[in-house]
């Protein structure tokens, strides 16, 4: 009987992941499709001096993400309550018209609310991710969760592209229309082929969230993710925005700069494509806690040698090892919580953790910023570095007790 019964939830687990993944790419496609022409939007938009566009696309930037942190859990409640599927399909359709209204704009002042709108209707990925952390078996979560993973990185790998090639033909406004036109499909998508097994609560039967922190075996684990995703896309963010610029130093500002920099910021995108499945199956293996602690390390090693890089080919080389702890880091975040907190409060815990990614998403290009005024671009690798191993160490203390517990239980098993 229980056998009959896995059986029958295989496939549709399986069949989650397919249309869940195709979800994320669409999700992650359709944003880094406007973002690199933000900028050059707003310039259209008015006549500003250097400094009013600084800001103004700072702040449409920074809205979203600023937006996203401070709804996620109001929507991670709502999630628990009445099922994940419904808040995909909110968050989609939600996207879908506040996207396609910033191809209307007729100044900077209706971008930016149109901006936090949109972060306050975001939420698909980490929806997708609780949706499929409560069907996905235990022993392949890490394989589930690191290949969905992989969706929202080849998106946001290929947006760029298609956005430059539809902005270069039919305008900046162009892009806000398709990416639009995505998410619509993502909503049908997700509306007809994934399916959901939630009985909905009632807002007393649902247990309150510091009950559920109190009922935690390892809350100082939870806890610690959160502040490792923070760290984790924080630094990411930080390097992400002086790319191009520091691609143009090492070039000495002559050549195809911006074609050369688009492939750097791509390199770290194809490698995690084909690593994150590999990964997530090694965690299923060792455990997602050593899988993490590993790419933490090995990020560590990859942003130390940029601050001393000669030569793009020397950046190049290291930004495709940078891929491989971009495998390891966020989807062993994702295993990890799957693996450690009660399915009651997937919805609530993972918006809690993209909201601590939303904060990365802010205060890294920020400290970035201020980094780079304040020494040069390698200044920013070198604060990278010093985030990542910083981070290892509070990523020891947190995972410690679960270690020991794990040696413990082997030692039991093997004098059995």
């Amino acid at each position: 009987m229980i056998n009959q019964s896995i059986k029958e939830q295989k496939p549709s687990w399986r069949q989650n992941l397919t249309f869940l993944w195709f979800g994320n790419f669409m999700t992650g496609m359709g944003f880094s499709m406007t973002m690199p022409f933000l900028p050059l939007f707003i310039q259209t938009l008015g006549n500003f001096n250097k400094w009013q566009l600084n800001l103004y696309s700072g702040t449409a930037f920074a809205i979203t993400f600023l937006v996203k942190a401070i709804v996620s859990p109001f929507w991670g409640k709502l999630a628990d309550e009445h099922g994940r599927k419904i808040m995909c399909l909110r968050a989609a359709l939600g996207m879908t018209f506040t996207i396609t209204a910033c191809g209307f704009v007729p100044n900077i002042t209706v971008l930016i609310i149109l901006r936090a709108l949109q972060g306050g209707f975001s939420g698909y990925i980490n929806n997708a991710n609780a949706i499929i952390a409560a069907a996905v078996p235990r022993e392949k979560s890490g394989q589930a969760m690191g290949t969905l993973a992989t969706g929202n990185v080849v998106g946001t790998l290929l947006g760029p592209l298609l956005g430059g090639v539809l902005a270069g033909i039919a305008g900046y406004r162009s892009t806000f229309y398709v990416t639009g036109a995505l998410m619509f499909i993502v909503f049908l998508m997700t509306l007809f082929f994934v399916h959901e097994k939630f009985s909905p609560l009632a807002k007393g039967d649902l247990t309150p969230t510091r009950q559920v922190f109190r009922e935690l075996r390892y809350p100082k684990l939870i806890t610690g993710m959160f502040i490792t995703t923070l760290i984790i896309q924080a630094a990411n963010m930080s390097v992400t925005p002086i790319v191009s610029l520091f691609v143009g130093e090492l070039l000495h500002h002559h050549g195809p700069i911006a074609l050369i920099s688009g492939v750097v910021a791509a390199l770290p995108g194809v490698v995690t494509l084909f690593a994150a499945p590999l990964l997530g199956k090694l965690s299923d293996h060792v455990g997602p806690e050593h899988v993490l602690l590993f790419g933490l390390l090995f990020a560590t090693a990859c942003f130390i040698p940029m601050s001393f890089v000669r030569n793009i080919w020397q950046f190049g080389a290291l930004r495709l090892l940078v891929g491989v702890s971009d495998a390891a880091l966020l989807p062993a975040v994702q295993a990890i919580m799957t693996l450690y907190i009660p399915s009651k409060a997937f919805g609530r815990l993972f918006s809690w953790n993209q909201s601590f990614q939303a904060l990365g998403s802010v205060s890294g290009p920020m400290l970035g910023a201020v980094i780079s005024s304040v020494s040069d671009y390698r200044g920013v690798f070198a604060m990278t570095a010093i985030f990542e191993l910083i981070n290892f160490g509070l990523l020891l203390h947190d995972t410690h007790e679960l270690r020991q517990d794990k040696k413990h239980q082997s030692v039991t098993l093997n004098s059995d």
